[in-house]
């Protein structure tokens, strides 16, 4: 598979840490120039800072992509933040903050970035939503309510711009077993019980890893997909589909 994207380039938001590093690893491992975009200082060498939430910076983020490369072909919008609680938990300037990083910064990130994709043969979007857009999740309301908007934005993406030449996708994880999830649980009285319990949620038995949301991107991305588009791809240990009996 090494050199499918040569000569591509992308940028993935949030790219800094987590899933983000992940698939900005594997894109570049099969040959895309890869810029990262992040509100976080990073020290990799393409990092482009960017608050996806402020329309002038994710403007100038992807101008100084283009300035640097002279072309842009992919984007992943993994940028997100999360959030805990029911309707009754979450005051309004939560949910402005996490539905404007969530979903209209994948929004403005996308349109932003609209003008160069069009000029690419290989134009691909590939956007981060999550199980919890179409699966009931405990004190989830908020964060779910936005993966939510991020499946239909796909969806509506997708339909809006494959007439340009340009694929939209999704990828659905379930739970990935990254250092912020290692962090959270070290606030549990019993961290590993707390951690065999996200393990069991899957009926693989255990957590999906930042590297296999990475594969899945990359063939979304890949011009080998040409024809994959509006579609959302779930890698989610059987979450969403399979009801396993338990253990005896």
């Amino acid at each position: 598979m090494t050199g499918e994207f040569e000569g591509l380039v992308g940028l993935v938001t949030g790219g800094a840490s987590g899933i983000g590093a992940a698939i900005v690893a594997e894109l570049r491992a099969r040959g895309a120039t890869v810029a990262v975009l992040d509100v976080e200082h990073s020290p990799d060498a393409d990092h482009v800072a960017c608050d996806v939430t402020d329309r002038t910076q994710v403007e100038a983020a992807v101008r100084a992509v283009l300035d640097r490369h002279g072309r842009l072909d992919i984007v992943v919008n993994n940028a997100g933040i999360s959030a805990v609680g029911t309707v009754e938990e979450n005051d309004d300037d939560e949910w402005r903050r996490v539905l404007d990083v969530n979903v209209v910064g994948m929004a403005r990130v996308s349109a932003a970035a609209l003008p160069a994709l069009r000029r690419s043969p290989a134009a691909a979007i590939v956007n981060l939503c999550s199980i919890a857009a179409l699966n009931g999740l405990p004190q989830r309301a908020l964060y779910s309510a936005s993966k939510g908007a991020v499946l239909a934005l796909t969806y509506a993406m997708a339909t809006d711009h494959v007439r340009e030449g340009i694929r939209v996708n999704a990828v659905s994880p379930g739970t990935v077993h990254t250092a912020f999830v290692d962090r959270m649980l070290r606030g549990f009285d019993d961290p590993e019980g707390e951690r065999a319990a996200l393990d069991a949620r899957q009926a693989t038995g255990r957590m999906v890893t930042p590297e296999e949301v990475a594969t899945a991107v990359a063939y979304l991305a890949s011009p080998r997909s040409g024809s994959t588009t509006g579609t959302a791809l779930e890698v989610d240990g059987g979450v969403t589909h399979l009801r396993v009996r338990p253990r005896p």
